[in-house]
């Protein structure tokens, strides 16, 4: 069996060196041909110059962009998404629209709706209640494109409920739509303690986007402990046929922090 994973950098932690406009093009000259981001913008309604310049950078570079996060707060400050974040409701929804805008320009059809955190004065079934509302009007938006939405497990963000494997599969029961899937970032999963036999075992049917870093540090593989091209080749046999995105912190220049993975496959076959 020859390697049918596919890789895609991370530009929000890798490249940070660069301006948001240049990364796209590091990553391609890194021998990557596909890329994604967090959500690039100060707001969840950016102007169009803004939308213009960033799609511009991906298409000029000659990369797919194959994820994106919807805009999720400040993130610096701790904010972890707006999913569930009461009287946020209209943000997520401009966040949806320019991002399925981007979509249609890009070519992106896996968007990482963060679950956002537990609000002091909210009653937790109240943000689930409307966790599953704006999660059903991002589907609906998504399916529109043929795209899907995944959910992430979090760590080093105590008040985000969503920690496990199995407590992001729970909401994707409640919500019922078959085009939101898990994302199973092995470095959160990892630090969290789930049993990543287990989760590769009983839910790759379900994954819609793998993301990787080492444990502990969140660096690039092999600076920490987690078996990662282990985990990669169960998920494969599992039949996982995503992509794999490079979502660490490098220890030194971001292009110096590939050598673990040979250049022959870093783009598509």
């Amino acid at each position: 069996m020859g390697h049918a994973l596919r890789y895609d950098v991370n530009l929000s932690l890798l490249f940070t060196e660069l301006p948001i406009e240049r990364r796209p093009a590091a990553a391609r000259e890194a021998g990557f041909d596909a890329i994604e981001f967090w959500w690039p913008f100060d707001t969840a309604a950016p102007g169009d110059r803004e939308v213009t310049a960033f799609v511009r950078a991906v298409t000029d570079a000659g990369v797919e962009l194959v994820g994106l996060n919807f805009f999720a707060g400040d993130m610096p400050a701790g904010d972890r998404g707006l999913v569930s974040w009461i009287g946020r409701e209209a943000e997520f929804e401009d966040a949806v629209a320019a991002a399925i805008g981007i979509a249609a320009e890009t070519g992106c059809r896996t968007f990482n709706a963060l679950y956002g955190n537990r609000i002091d004065g909210a009653e937790p079934a109240a943000q689930d209640e409307l966790a599953l509302s704006n999660l059903d009007f991002a589907a609906a938006a998504a399916a529109r494109i043929g795209a899907r939405l995944v959910l992430e497990p979090l760590s080093g963000a105590e008040r985000y409920p969503l920690r496990t494997a199995a407590d992001a599969v729970a909401v994707l029961d409640k919500a019922g739509k078959d085009n939101i899937g898990l994302l199973a970032d092995l470095y959160h999963l990892g630090v969290n303690g789930d049993d990543l036999d287990a989760v590769i075992a009983e839910h790759t049917p379900r994954i819609g986007h793998v993301q990787i870093a080492d444990v502990p540090g969140r660096h690039e593989p092999g600076t920490g402990e987690q078996d990662i091209q282990g985990y990669l080749t169960k998920l494969e046999a599992a039949g996982y046929t995503g992509f794999v995105g490079l979502e660490y912190k490098p220890t030194g220049e971001s292009a110096d922090s590939f050598g673990w993975l040979p250049r022959e496959r870093r783009g598509s076959e």
